[in-house]
């Protein structure tokens, strides 16, 4: 549920309509629904209620420090692939002890970092990690606490692009070489062995993978205790998938129906990284109709959103539904949804079914709160657009729009060509 609807003939975000908020901020921007944030969060944490465990958002779908204080608040925790989202997570109000570092290429400076805020652990992605992990701890006098990313190899059945636990994945550690792993990592002195973590990729819609890979990961857990290595956390990553446009995928209770039996065998803290799950239907993109233009082929709407604002419908051919922010009967027309951008894969849909819309009138992209502006860019030297959070009938913009000074702010034209 979220809490965009029609009132009186006009979409509105909770209790704000939006083309107030295009008023006040102008377009394009970003749009996220704080109750509906909140009720996501609430709803998934809820639902594995009973066992120990730990919801860490997944900050890569969106890490505005604003949503990042709304769920430190609400108990949560953060997972990080960087130092700048570490900092980011520290400097939004995260207690670094709920703090888990994953990702395949850490760097011994973030390495550094993520030790002296004194994180809850790193998912360890290689050997070679392992040994840079302990290296840099061992200069620091420190004992880094660690977990290793299994690869179950495991076909999520998701986009190739967006799926992580299988072989030819750059992540994670074979299942087959994990003990060996675990081994390695027992004799390092400067390594603390806590737990251990699997991801299987993103926009997942069944269940059934995440069974299947927690039974492999049991029987590798009962010969790592077996060895003598305890496992006190399991990180059983996020990837839980949303409705973009026919997707069924199943609710945070029927999927933690599905696996807490499993889970319980473990005797562990779990551990959870939802992200999309939480924020991509809790925010949407408003976009203005800049031009409207047709030839014997086409029909375009061009409107002042672009592929550097919401690059999934480009990158990964996905669907967002898109809405008149007016309600009202009109003739429907076939469009190309087209941006200002110079490429001809500068689209946010094509071919779609909508209300023939007029110069000036306001659309909806819908379920763009995950992985919109996280990846947003500034292509073509293109300001980066604001971020609004709607609380009840409150408009609090969480990014200001960028200016043109931004887009050059750390350049420097050096002194031999301005002689």
């Amino acid at each position: 549920m979220h809490y965009f609807e029609y009132k009186h003939g006009e979409l509105h975000c909770e209790r704000v309509p939006i083309s107030k908020i295009a008023e006040k901020v102008g377009t394009p921007f970003y749009l996220y629904s704080y109750r509906t944030l909140v009720r996501h969060f609430n709803v998934f944490n809820e639902a594995f209620e009973g066992i120990p465990h730990l919801v860490c958002y997944s900050m890569k779908s969106n890490s505005n420090l604003a949503l990042i204080r709304l769920f430190v608040n609400l108990g949560g925790g953060v997972d990080v692939v960087s130092g700048g989202e570490l900092f980011r997570a520290i400097s939004g109000g995260a207690d670094p002890k709920k703090i888990v570092f994953s990702g395949v290429g850490k760097r011994e400076d973030e390495i550094e970092y993520g030790l002296k805020a004194g994180i809850l652990m790193f998912n360890v992605e290689s050997l070679m990690e392992l040994q840079t992990i302990n290296g840099v701890a061992g200069r620091m006098n420190k004992k880094a606490p660690i977990s290793i990313r299994v690869n179950p190899d495991i076909d999520a059945k998701t986009h190739p692009y967006i799926t992580t636990g299988m072989k030819q994945n750059k992540f994670g550690i074979d299942i087959l070489q994990a003990p060996m792993a675990y081994r390695l990592a027992s004799e390092l002195p400067h390594l603390k062995i806590i737990g251990i973590d699997c991801h299987l990729g993103s926009q997942l819609v069944d269940v059934e993978p995440f069974v299947e890979a927690l039974k492999k990961l049991r029987t590798l857990v009962d010969d790592l205790r077996g060895g003598g290595i305890e496992i006190h956390y399991l990180d059983l990553g996020g990837g839980l998938g949303i409705t973009y446009n026919d997707e069924e995928p199943p609710h945070p209770y029927e999927y933690a129906s599905n696996i807490l039996e499993e889970i319980r065998s473990f005797n562990c803290t779990l551990i959870l990284e939802p992200g999309r799950v939480i924020v991509g239907n809790a925010g949407i993109l408003i976009s203005k109709v800049l031009y409207t233009k047709e030839n014997e082929e086409k029909r375009f709407l061009i409107v002042d959103a672009a592929m550097n604002d919401l690059v999934r419908p480009s990158y990964y051919g996905s669907f967002h539904q898109i809405l008149p922010v007016r309600e009202e009967k009109r003739e429907e027309v076939v469009v190309d949804v087209v941006g200002p951008v110079c490429e001809s894969a500068d689209f946010l849909a094509k071919g779609r079914n909508m209300p023939r819309l007029n110069p000036g009138e306001l659309i909806a992209v819908m379920s763009a709160g995950a992985y919109g502006f996280s990846m947003a860019t500034n292509y073509n030297s293109r300001p980066r657009v604001a971020e609004v959070m709607i609380r009840d009938d409150e408009i609090h913009v969480i990014r200001k729009r960028e200016e043109y000074e931004d887009l050059i702010r750390g350049e420097e034209i050096p002194e031999f060509l301005v002689r």
